[in-house]
């Protein structure tokens, strides 16, 4: 997996190689059950069932690093924060800012078109329970380092949406840009800030999950701010 990671010379080069990983037996048992038995609510439709790629522009100033796809959102439509509640907060918030043509993300051929921006996750295929173990995490890196490599030209600032994104990066940081991570490293937190001198800054922000936009804990106007930061940082109008 490591060699057709390196070997990808472009997002649609890397985001086919993704699509066709078996790397992590646990993943892949559960990836495909659920795309066998499906939810009730979409029997009548075929889900992906693969690793999900990334998606959004090869010249991204602004990155957004997930946790993994959802196992009825990204694991059934073929693409990421679609067709599930979270993405219903992220491209809502996305649109306001104005970095995505809609604020709806329901199929991968609905229109939905980012402006300076590609999202990706720490673990492209969806986990049970919504946890990757940190072995999967590891596992996975190799797909999100040569991401990041890809778009490194442009890139200029990472939002990690939630704690296990955010652990996520600090390698990424060091294997893709050979910059040593802070040590302590800075703890998440929402509105959390780092920036080095050769890599880009890092953003912290509660994950657009249920748990959090449904308590209240990450409300709308919290994701703006986060993402007027981030056009700041990457010189995005």
């Amino acid at each position: 997996m490591v060699a057709r990671a390196v070997r990808a010379t472009d997002l649609v080069d890397l985001d086919g190689a993704v699509a066709d990983c078996f790397a992590c037996p646990r993943l892949v048992a559960w990836r495909e059950e659920v795309a066998r038995t499906r939810r009730a609510a979409f029997r009548d439709q075929t889900y992906w069932g693969r690793p999900v790629p990334g998606f959004g522009v090869a010249d991204a100033r602004i990155g957004i690093l997930g946790l993994a796809p959802a196992a009825h959102g990204g694991n059934r439509t073929g693409r990421i924060f679609t067709g599930d509640r979270s993405g219903d907060v992220l491209f809502a918030a996305l649109h306001r800012a104005g970095l995505a043509n809609q604020p709806t993300s329901v199929a991968a051929d609905d229109g939905l078109a980012l402006r300076d921006t590609r999202i990706f996750a720490a673990v492209r295929c969806a986990p049970p329970d919504n946890r990757p173990t940190p072995a999967e995490r590891d596992t996975c890196a190799p797909w999100l380092r040569r991401e990041v490599a890809l778009i490194r030209p442009t890139l200029r600032v990472v939002v990690a949406l939630g704690a296990f994104a955010w652990a996520a990066w600090w390698p990424t940081l060091r294997e893709v840009y050979g910059v040593r991570p802070p040590s302590p490293r800075p703890a998440f937190g929402h509105g959390a800030h780092w920036s080095g001198t050769a890599a880009p800054a890092l953003l912290g922000c509660y994950h657009v999950s249920q748990q959090n936009t449904f308590t209240g804990r990450l409300t709308p106007g919290m994701l703006d701010d986060v993402f007027a930061r981030a056009k700041q940082l990457a010189g995005v109008d």
